[in-house]
């Protein structure tokens, strides 16, 4: 069930990259704003942020539950947007909806799999995320049959989803979650649903700011690389919808292959180590993917996306594996936050730079510049989580910082 909730949401991410040039077309998007609007959507992980913080006070079920509801009527709404605000609006709630979703997905697997497999664990829902890339990559290869164009790609979404919601009532709450409640003294108080935020900052600030710092860098670049892709081999490499298509399709299977072998492989060599090596692999595809052409170009794209989610799916593992029960929603949360702001300031600072440089390929190269400050800070700074129990790694310690 939680996998399927990476697919879904990923699906929906991977048709405003496929689907950009079409999208931009019929709401009439310039050039040189495309990337501040699909940035602006982004940031939809900002109020993502209180949704993921409720569910360290009241439940990981219950918000999971209001979440893909939410979800499934922003999706839906988007079909029917009339102008770029209105698409932008409604994305920026789906957004909303689907981070907190993955924020939660992650904290469910890290609370409740043996040590020793919870980055496998988290590794197979970020695979079946790629997949969803890869189902959104299929159904936009009939982008130019289909009766009302990229607006259906948003309808047919909306069916699984409702799936979901239904079979999704099943779901128990961890047990982790369960205890931690129990032992806590309980008040009605509204301030106890801001102690989550006070524990975060008061008790392992060193480890926020150092999570933050790496996360917000690779973001910063891998937003405008994966945004542009679709886009770039249309425009730069006369790509038809049907060969991206094709591409992402099976080349995407390496992205599978990333996000799956990634977290088993951080359970036996270590979080800090494979993480280290897929930044620095991202990094490499990423510059050859916009520099190169002809052959080269699909083993560039796949090293890209193997690599990006391999880094991806780690970040999500230590922004729950870093920090206690009592706030881990809340921790994951200000990932993600960090990740989108990051994200959103690169599509904004890319359409500025597109501006100088006249190519989203060269522009998004001049971006790699800052990629080494993520593996450097991975590396050299970050407590190694892999193998370990939670309250190993991330003790309760009241408001104690360290």
């Amino acid at each position: 069930m939680l996998g399927a909730t990476y697919l879904i949401n990923n699906y929906d991410i991977g048709l405003l990259s496929l689907a950009l040039p079409q999208i931009q077309d019929s709401l009439s998007i310039p050039e040189e704003e495309i990337g501040t609007v699909t940035g602006l959507v982004r940031l939809g992980v900002l109020p993502a942020l209180v949704l993921a913080s409720v569910a360290d006070r009241v439940g990981r079920r219950l918000m999971l539950l209001i979440t893909i509801i939410g979800f499934t009527l922003c999706t839906v709404a988007t079909a029917f947007s009339r102008t770029p605000e209105e698409f932008m609006f409604l994305q920026f709630a789906a957004r909303m909806f689907m981070y907190s979703e993955e924020v939660l997905a992650i904290v469910v697997v890290a609370e409740e799999l043996d040590a020793r497999a919870r980055g496998w664990g988290i590794g197979v829902l970020a695979a079946m995320g790629a997949m969803g890339h890869g189902v959104a990559s299929i159904f936009y290869s009939m982008v130019e049959v289909l009766p009302y164009g990229w607006r259906s790609l948003y309808i047919v979404g909306v069916v699984p989803l409702l799936i979901l919601a239904w079979l999704r009532r099943g779901l128990r709450e961890t047990k982790r979650f369960e205890d931690q409640a129990a032992a806590r003294a309980e008040t009605a108080s509204m301030l106890e649903y801001f102690r989550p935020f006070r524990s975060l900052v008061r008790m392992y600030p060193g480890r926020l700011a150092l999570l933050c710092m790496s996360v917000v860098p690779f973001w910063f670049v891998g937003s405008a690389a994966l945004q542009f892709q679709s886009k770039f081999l249309q425009e730069a490499h006369g790509y038809s919808p049907a060969n991206v298509a094709l591409l992402f399709v099976f080349g995407g299977a390496f992205a599978i292959v990333g996000t799956a072998s990634a977290g088993a492989l951080s359970d036996r060599f270590g979080r800090r180590i494979i993480m280290t090596l897929a930044l620095i692999g991202n990094a490499v595809g990423t510059l050859f993917f916009y520099q190169v052409s002809g052959a080269y170009i699909p083993p560039a794209w796949c090293l890209m996306l193997f690599c990006y989610f391999g880094s991806d799916v780690l970040f999500s593992a230590l922004g729950s594996e870093l920090f206690p029960t009592s706030y881990r929603s809340t921790a994951s949360g200000v990932r993600s936050i960090m990740g989108a702001v990051g994200g959103a300031a690169g599509l904004w600072f890319e359409g500025r730079l597109y501006l100088i440089v006249g190519s989203h390929g060269d522009a998004i190269t001049w971006m790699l510049l800052v990629a080494v400050i993520s593996p450097a800070i991975i590396f050299l700074f970050i407590p190694e989580t892999a193998t370990r129990e939670l309250e190993d790694i991330s003790p309760e310690i009241g408001d104690q910082s360290t």
